[in-house]
């Protein structure tokens, strides 16, 4: 039969495609796990979600894609092929986590700026064109594509907009060249403090602490790129949640000038404990080993201890930390990379350790389950580097913090975590090492011991600081669960996308 044109009339047009987010992580573990989440998120809800990374990273994540199949979710990994052609990057480097020097960090980035070219080519084969680009704030070469062909940017900022908003008051208030000034005059021994100007709270840092991504000689030109980069988006991703730091988010939207969409804690997407140990990486037999020996022990009564992906450890201030921990008197979980323990007199000495620590301490050499860990009941305590993923981990499954940071943010979410949400305890660093330390001892045993036993003690102050922790891993819950601010949050983030799309059709 023949449609008439009154029939067809009748018949509803087809709805528009769901809104397509094209998500383009910075190559580094911390950076790229919460980006997964974002995209797993939006796929969840209804919208296509494209990761655009490389072939090595691609296949760290093939996890990701063969669970996005078994669920049916509109996910896909997009892998650009990485430039060969670098001056100073060893060949097989693709991932922040495989540099070994500090001098690769530079080439590494020239060689990303590369991807700026594939990332155009793919997304003018899309059709219709994606909706939306979300680029981690340290690549902006992704903005140049999003600019030749008119798709919307946001730009995701791994760290908190307390930190954010930092930066980008010293950046615009000048506090950067004012700290720099004291040093050239030599009035400024290092320890000098810096109010931080037009902050809803005091403040300060040193010249060694001052916010900023890529502040180190040799940076100035990537740093200014991702400024201009930033300055030139639709607005920002920020893995957080304002039940956490509203007065930041509110102030940091108003100083940024467009929207900051809060969708977190990301972590908390993953709710199912075999996803959550192998979260990052393959968990399998290290998972029941960590779990069977969490089991064992009573609530709240371990202190778990691990440093994020990138901070490396040389003997001497292993030592350190091995010998504090076992002077703590407390059951402990120290997650020790293999590069750190593969020496030979490191092997013997981790081997020593726990021979006298034994049922009490567990020391994990490589990887380990760390969200899977911090919500065990068994875990009361947390030594953490301050990177952004690794505190708000902790905060959402309630466990309050020893910090201790290295560099970048940490500094400043140090900060947070102990002045402004009252859950950490400093260990006391106060200057930043490189991702390599050198061979100087910056913490000793007494200071790991002292503040380890602070954090699990008994008295009135680790009272406060555990209550704390626990009414914010409620607000965290609350904040992911339909009705809860960043639910509600992305929801409004995929509908205006999704109209952008309808205005399109």
């Amino acid at each position: 039969m023949v449609p008439t044109e009154e029939s067809a009339a009748d018949t509803p047009a087809p709805p528009p495609p769901p809104p397509h987010f094209v998500i383009v992580p910075l190559v580094a573990q911390g950076h790229t796990i919460p980006m997964v989440d974002l995209a797993l998120l939006l796929a969840e809800r209804g919208a296509r979600a494209s990761l655009v990374t490389t072939p090595l990273n691609g296949a760290r994540l093939r996890g990701v894609a063969e669970q996005a199949a078994r669920a049916k979710l509109p996910l896909e990994i997009v892998e650009l092929p990485f430039p060969t052609d670098v001056d100073g990057l060893p060949p097989g480097i693709e991932n922040m986590d495989q540099v070994t020097d500090n001098g690769h960090f530079v080439p590494l980035f020239d060689a990303l700026r590369k991807l700026a070219g594939p990332l155009e080519a793919y997304l003018r084969a899309q059709a219709p064109r994606p909706s939306c680009i979300v680029s981690d704030w340290c690549n902006p070469w992704a903005a140049g594509a999003a600019r030749s062909l008119g798709i919307r940017r946001l730009f995701f900022h791994g760290p908190p907009c307390f930190y954010s908003l930092c930066d980008l008051n010293a950046t615009d208030h000048g506090l950067r060249e004012l700290a720099a000034g004291a040093a050239a005059a030599d009035v400024d021994d290092g320890q000098e403090r810096f109010v931080v100007p037009s902050m809803p709270v005091h403040v300060e840092v040193t010249k060694a602490t001052a916010p900023g991504f890529f502040n180190s000689p040799g940076w100035e030109a990537v740093r200014g790129e991702c400024v201009e980069a930033m300055r030139a988006a639709d607005g920002a991703v920020v893995n957080t949640f304002v039940g956490l730091e509203g007065q930041f988010v509110s102030c940091y939207e108003a100083a940024l000038g467009k929207p900051v969409w809060t969708l977190g804690p990301l972590c908390l997407r993953e709710r199912d404990a075999d996803a959550m140990s192998s979260r990052g990486a393959d968990g399998g037999q290290q998972h029941s080993a960590v779990a069977a020996w969490l089991d064992s022990k009573e609530t709240g009564s371990v202190v778990f201890v691990s440093f994020g992906s990138l901070a490396r450890k040389l003997p001497k201030q292993l030592f350190e930390v091995g010998h504090g921990l076992e002077d703590s008197g407390r059951p402990f979980l120290w997650v020790v990379k293999l590069a750190e323990a593969s020496p030979p007199e490191v092997r013997e000495w981790l081997g020593a350790l726990e021979a006298r620590a034994a049922g009490r301490g567990l020391v994990v050499r490589g990887w380990a389950p760390q969200l899977a860990i911090l919500s065990h009941r068994a875990v009361g305590g947390f030594v953490t580097h301050c990177g952004w993923n690794s505190l708000l981990e902790s905060v959402a499954h309630g466990v309050p913090v020893v910090t201790w940071p290295h560099f970048a943010d940490q500094f400043l979410n140090e900060r947070l975590a102990v002045d402004v949400l009252g859950v950490g305890v400093p260990i006391g660093v106060t200057a930043p090492v490189m991702v390599f330390d050198d061979e100087s001892v910056v913490v000793a045993r007494g200071d790991v011991a002292r503040a380890v036993s602070a954090l699990m003690g008994e008295g009135k102050e680790a009272g406060e600081r555990r209550r704390r922790a626990r009414e914010y891993g409620e607000k965290a819950h609350g904040a992911m669960e339909k009705g809860g601010s960043s639910y509600e949050n992305l929801t409004q983030l995929i509908e205006s996308f999704g109209q952008v799309e309808a205005r399109k059709g």
